[in-house]
């Protein structure tokens, strides 16, 4: 009996220590996890260790290491959602912090310059080419991100004298982040066969940016980034939020308002720290234009959503980075102000037989997209159920291309109706009042209040003989006026 029990005694003692091993071996499965995590974390700049000198050394150690940014979305993605600030401290050069939130944010970061300066312009544009009830609605703020004590000492002054009122008014703020909080731009990867200093130049650059961002994050409702060698068009903050109106309930990450570089940008300001975290993980790899492509994509709008005409030029002759020049220019850009359509929320739809994926909606967008179905037959029409009823002042349709000029609509009318029936999917009107015909594939109508004395529910383009051609559909613009319910 005795042996029996010592036998069962010593059978548990081994299952214990059997127990224990692959506790051990999880212990250190999961100890070995967290410790990959911590040095990728470290590598890509996302804690702010950096201002530690001990992690300062790590990291001069493996910055010379080849990223990929492939290698990184998963963990971009899934390990953290970057929704916190960075923490560093800013010095307020000018200004005080917002008492209140705006609408936008206007974001600027200058350095010094080797030839030419152009950010008292940049920001005499912004100020100039807005209305006073504009002003109420935006923030200026200005990075000066050069380490040279110096310079940033004369351009505050500059700004401070010639801006004051604006200052006083909590619409322009002048920042500075110390050279300390900046992670190291010495001996960093060539990539593309760049210099050195090129290298540094743009690395910096990511990095002031992502500072700038990080300022920025909880300012406003949206913010834009521009240059501080830009000239913007008049009243281009209307113009924004007429855009931003028309992509109600739609997903967008970036929204451009010029085609060159970092100019025009538009961004939710909650996606901020997720973009300011992401410029510093990345500070190295590649000029900031090219990681706002990955940014946007990572956040899963896979194409670019411009508009035209384009609101802000580049107006510097000379580059920020050794003087060089830079005759860049947007082609798109009108400075003084345009009529930029309101087209209010509808549901679209048709009874043609569409081509691919132009569907109906890409008609109605401001982006530069279209509708395209193949052939229409006498009786088929493109329809449009607003909202709400609507007052309309003008309406605008352009059919054709440039490069396919005869998918226009040939012969075809514009109506506009009112008493709505049916479900919420297949809505229409009752009835309809003729407005026009096209003309070479156009139509074009004012003072549509003054000719139509309903609130107007529905407008359809109506197909009024039969074309062997297909129909392409460019735009549909509609202005409205004071609606039923202001």
């Amino acid at each position: 009996v005795t042996l029996l029990y010592t036998f069962l005694h010593m059978r548990h003692i081994l299952k214990y220590f059997d127990k224990m091993r692959c506790l051990r071996k999880r212990s250190a499965v999961s100890f070995l996890g967290v410790l990959v995590i911590c040095l990728l974390f470290m590598n890509l700049y996302i804690e702010d260790g950096y201002v530690l000198e001990g992690d300062k050394q790590l990291i001069r150690e493996t910055a010379t290491h080849q990223l990929n940014p492939e290698r990184y979305v998963h963990t971009f993605k899934d390990l953290s959602n970057f929704s916190g600030s960075i923490n560093i401290s800013y010095r307020y050069l000018a200004g005080t912090p917002l008492p209140r939130k705006r609408y936008l944010t206007i974001g600027l970061s200058s350095v010094k310059r080797k030839k030419g300066n152009y950010l008292l312009e940049t920001i005499k544009s912004i100020f100039e080419q807005s209305s006073y009830e504009e002003l109420k609605e935006i923030a200026v703020v200005v990075q000066l991100a050069d380490f040279d004590s110096d310079w940033c000492e004369g351009m505050v002054q500059d700004i401070s004298q010639k801006f004051a009122h604006h200052i006083i008014a909590g619409r322009l703020i002048v920042i500075h982040v110390p050279e300390e909080y900046y992670p190291v731009l010495d001996g960093l990867k060539r990539n593309y066969n760049d210099p050195e200093d090129r290298v540094k130049f743009r690395s910096k650059q990511n990095v002031d940016y992502a500072f700038l961002l990080n300022f920025c994050a909880n300012l406003s409702d949206y913010y834009v980034m521009l240059e501080d060698d830009v000239r913007c068009s008049k009243n281009f903050l209307t113009a924004v939020k007429k855009v931003i109106t028309s992509r109600e309930g739609s997903y967008w990450v970036t929204l451009e308002f010029s085609k060159l570089g970092y100019i025009g940008k538009l961004y939710h300001s909650h996606d901020l720290p997720r973009l300011a975290h992401f410029l510093l993980m990345f500070y190295q790899e590649m000029p900031c234009d090219w990681l706002l492509i990955h940014f946007r994509g990572l956040l899963a709008q896979k194409e670019v959503i411009r508009f035209k005409p384009s609101l802000f030029q580049h107006m510097g002759y000379y580059s920020s980075y050794k003087g060089a020049e830079n005759k860049l220019k947007d082609d798109d850009f009108e400075e003084e102000s345009f009529d930029i359509p309101d087209n209010p929320p509808a549901n679209l739809h048709t009874n043609m037989n569409v081509f691919e994926n132009y569907e109906a909606s890409k008609a109605y967008s401001s982006i530069d997209e279209y509708f395209w179905g193949k052939a229409p037959s006498i009786g088929d029409f493109y329809g449009i159920v607003f909202e709400k009823p609507i007052k309309i002042s003008k309406i605008k349709v352009v059919t054709g291309t440039e490069d396919r000029q005869n998918d226009i609509l040939h012969h075809g009318a514009l109506e506009v109706g009112e008493k709505i029936v049916g479900s919420k999917k297949g809505r229409q009107c009752t009835t309809y009042l003729r407005l026009g015909e096209f003309k070479n594939g156009n139509f074009e109508i004012t003072d549509v209040e003054h000719k139509v004395l309903f609130d107007i529910n529905c407008m359809r383009i109506l197909v009024t003989k039969s074309q062997k051609e297909w129909l392409i559909i460019r735009s549909i613009s509609i202005w409205t006026s004071q609606t039923p319910n202001q």
